[in-house]
């Protein structure tokens, strides 16, 4: 299909722009289930990560970018059936993506379901967020989940909202790559030590190091808020705590550098050992 036949939005008083504009604030992401997504990177990685797309919006001025193109013309996926494409004014481009410079392609994508199985595994290994409020940090932990091959990755109260755009942008894809609940940790932590996971976090106190830890056994690893650490509630469940040696003389490790120390500690256990 010619993009010369895609419908021009050029007003950012249309409804259907108020609409997808409104997509920027939790409430209105909760209400309709909706999330927007933006840049040419993060639409293709929801095409091939089989997200359900709804439709694709692109700068008028710049025309559909080159790789979208040709997913256009190729791609004959579930994900693309149905696709609604739709060219914008660099108005409207700014006002649904919040930013001064727009990027030249966003998306209006379903929120993800996922399948909770992924959870309980023999061997596996979940990565839990409790309070993690910052949108970089939790977009890294998930990126570097997947660079793993974390099982699943768990949003507990508290924390940022995973659709936040920033949230969204840092993750670069691995939003779509493995799931991603969102839960009550104080409902699914006993699940899980219920299915015998071992809990495990870091503290300052702990006796032994994370190369002491057997990564290779079925864990949950549990990393809490920036300022605060881990709850009390969560803290009290936890089986055992590890503690990343620092020989320098920094104070600490942010928690997304943290994660992915511990996560890359398990990778070399469970295959390069």
């Amino acid at each position: 299909m010619n993009e010369n036949f895609d419908p021009l939005l050029s007003s950012v008083q249309n409804d259907k722009v108020k609409q997808w504009a409104s997509l920027l604030d939790k409430k209105n992401r909760d209400r309709s289930g909706q999330f927007l997504i933006e840049g040419v990177h993060l639409v293709l990685e929801a095409l091939h990560g089989q997200a359900k797309v709804l439709t694709i919006v692109y700068d008028t001025e710049r025309g559909i970018p080159a790789e979208l193109a040709v997913e256009r013309e190729t791609n004959d996926s579930p994900a693309t059936l149905g696709l609604e494409w739709v060219q914008a004014s660099r108005q409207v481009m700014s006002k649904c993506t919040g930013t001064d410079t727009p990027p030249p392609v966003f998306a209006i994508v379903s929120k993800l379901s996922a399948d909770q199985s992924a959870l309980f595994r023999k061997s596996g290994l979940v990565v839990v967020l409790d309070g993690v409020r910052d949108p970089g940090n939790a977009g890294t932990i998930i990126r570097s989940a997947d660079a793993v091959g974390a099982d699943a990755v768990i949003f507990g109260k508290g924390c940022v909202d995973l659709y936040n755009l920033k949230t969204v942008r840092s993750t670069m894809g691995s939003i779509f790559h493995l799931p991603i609940i969102e839960a009550d940790l104080k409902e699914l932590i006993p699940q899980a030590k219920a299915k015998g996971m071992k809990l495990v976090g870091t503290s300052l106190q702990a006796k032994h190091t994370c190369y002491g830890y057997d990564w290779t056994q079925g864990t949950w690893l549990l990393m809490g808020s920036e300022s605060e650490g881990l709850s009390p509630a969560v803290r009290e469940l936890m089986d055992e705590a590890v503690i990343i040696p620092m020989t320098g003389q920094a104070e600490s490790l942010n928690v997304a550098m943290a994660a992915t120390v511990l996560l890359y500690e398990s990778l070399r256990q469970r295959r390069f050992n």
